[in-house]
């Protein structure tokens, strides 16, 4: 992965926050738990994306029965709608 940097202004107590959490969770610097703690915060927005979506689904109404052929139906057309497209050349 390329690396690239990103300059952030902290008060210094808080810089020192970080610097400390780093040492004392044992990451060998404290751009390592910046990383850390921003990818947490990305699966957390996706968790919560997730529950949403749920909570609808939950909310849209009554469940509905779905045969095996119903099934088989849906199966078909989502490998349709997301096969690799074929490069020829």
């Amino acid at each position: 992965m390329e690396m690239t940097s990103l300059n952030v202004s902290l008060p210094k107590v808080l810089k020192e926050y970080v610097e400390g959490q780093a040492t004392a969770d044992g990451y060998s610097t404290p751009s390592e738990y910046i990383r850390e703690l921003i990818r947490d915060d990305r699966k957390r927005q996706a968790k919560e994306k997730l529950e949403a979506a749920l909570l609808q689904g939950l909310n849209s109404g009554p469940a509905k029965e779905i045969t095996p052929a119903q099934w088989a139906q849906k199966r078909s057309s989502l490998r349709q709608r997301h096969k690799p497209a074929r490069i020829t050349g």
